[in-house]
């Protein structure tokens, strides 16, 4: 329990110093990995490579000074030791003087980027016995060393070039350099990435705000892409579902008023003194009892059209005893037999009610146009269809797609609204239903669905 709150409190803290944007957090996330890789390069060039070259060059110049000061001892002549001096210089580049009489009074070394003042001051402590000081920052070209000894001071000169690697700059500098170029071209790339998530974004806030913001362009990587095309599939969906509906409240009104005027017109004509007997009344009263049947079966229609038939579960079907299970029922309701073709076998994700309603309701109106309906299933890798024909008149190519729009019907009572209902319950389930020529010469319903 302590573990946990002390991980969600070091979260909380996290949380806060992280920025709250997509960009920013993207660009964390291409930072941290890019300053890792350059630091441990850098890490690998400085502490390995830097400081082998390092040690043996400060131990090259350590041991010509210590060659140089044992020489110096040794050589008593003025002139021998002026001879020595100016083969030093000519020979090992070390500029020598000999201060007499002068006394130090730090000792030590300057300290300079880089491992060589440590290495150079560590090899000549080892090397020598007398106290002595390093200045790396007199002249920017030379590195000059005092020596202590009993009687005055050596100077030696040594070309810092010997000493100083001048690369680890030009390392530093491509190391920060190409840090900065990568990272800005990421933020680049990352920022029109983050553009088309935005724009995603503030297309959807407009949607949901109730404006129309119409068609967005699907740019940036390919799931962006993908999700804005999944959000023009939604809005045209919704458009489509609201367009719908609106013509259903439409027809509503459009529906009910004729047996509604059939009703006032029977009560207003049922007489209104005297007395009747039920018999007189028996005809008015049995055509109000079938003005109201079939404002209930409108009703009904309706309502059904607007729930759908979202509400149901998916489940797995074994397609060939649940077709025949429909066919059968459609015979007994019609007297009519329909041909069933389905391989056994096959199982499909679907609403079983939905697209019973859907089937019956097909092959209803196939009965009604044709002598001859068939239903057959053909399966493919990734669809399986459904193919309803009949020899019926068939309808005009011209005139399908109105059918399929509500209220549109191709009979003389019907509502418009059968063949809109099962479109509506084919894409709910991902498919689509289209309208063909049979090879019987009717009319052929293809539903499509995903596997």
């Amino acid at each position: 329990m302590l573990v946990e709150q002390v991980s969600r409190r070091a979260e909380k803290i996290v949380r806060r110093f992280l920025p709250r944007s997509f960009l920013g957090r993207s660009l964390l996330i291409v930072l941290f990995p890019l300053l890792a890789t350059q630091g441990i390069a850098l890490e690998l060039f400085y502490g390995n490579f830097l400081k082998v070259v390092s040690r043996r060059l400060t131990d090259s110049v350590a041991s010509e000074v210590v060659l140089s000061l044992n020489a110096l001892e040794r050589l008593k002549n003025p002139q021998d030791k002026a001879w020595f001096v100016s083969q030093a210089w000519s020979h090992l580049h070390l500029r020598e003087q000999w201060q007499p009489g002068m006394k130090l009074d730090h000792f030590g070394s300057t300290h300079v980027l880089g491992p060589m003042d440590d290495d150079l001051v560590r090899d000549l402590g080892s090397a020598i016995a007398y106290p002595f000081y390093i200045s790396w920052n007199r002249d920017p070209r030379k590195v000059r060393i005092f020596i202590q000894l009993p009687d005055g001071v050596l100077i030696v000169d040594a070309p810092r070039k010997r000493l100083d690697m001048g690369q680890i700059w030009l390392f530093v500098a491509w190391t920060v350099g190409s840090t900065l170029l990568l990272f800005m071209l990421a933020s680049l790339f990352m920022s029109r990435q983050v553009r088309a998530i935005r724009m995603l974004g503030h297309a959807a806030e407009q949607f949901g705000l109730g404006r129309d913001v119409g068609l967005i362009r699907p740019t940036g990587a390919q799931e962006v892409r993908k999700a804005a095309v999944a959000f023009n599939r939604m809005q045209a969906r919704i458009h489509r579902f609201v367009a719908q509906r609106t013509r259903v409240l439409a027809g509503v009104s459009h529906d009910l008023r004729t047996p509604l005027t059939r009703l006032r017109l029977s009560l207003v004509m049922l007489p209104q003194s005297g007395v009747v007997r039920a018999e007189d009344l028996r005809q008015d009263i049995d055509d109000m009892v079938g003005d109201v049947v079939e404002m209930e079966n409108l009703i009904g229609t309706y309502l059904a059209f607007v729930r759908g038939e979202g509400m149901e579960k998916i489940e797995e079907v074994s397609l060939r005893p649940f077709l025949k299970e429909i066919v059968a029922a459609a015979a007994r309701a019609g007297g009519r037999e329909v041909r069933l073709e389905v391989s056994p076998g096959l199982v499909v994700p679907m609403r079983p009610d939905a697209m019973r309603r859907t089937l019956t309701n097909l092959i209803d109106n196939a009965s009604r146009h044709g002598a001859c309906v068939s239903l057959i299933v053909r399966v493919t890798p990734d669809k399986v269809m459904f193919l309803v024909d009949d020899n019926g008149p068939g309808i005009e190519p011209d005139r399908r797609e109105r059918v399929l729009t509500a209220f549109e019907s191709s009979q003389v009572n019907g509502t418009g609204l059968g063949l809109t209902i099962s479109r509506d319950i084919v894409r709910a389930h991902g498919g689509e239903l289209t309208l063909e020529d049979s090879p019987q010469g009717g009319l052929r319903v293809r539903i499509t669905l995903p596997r």
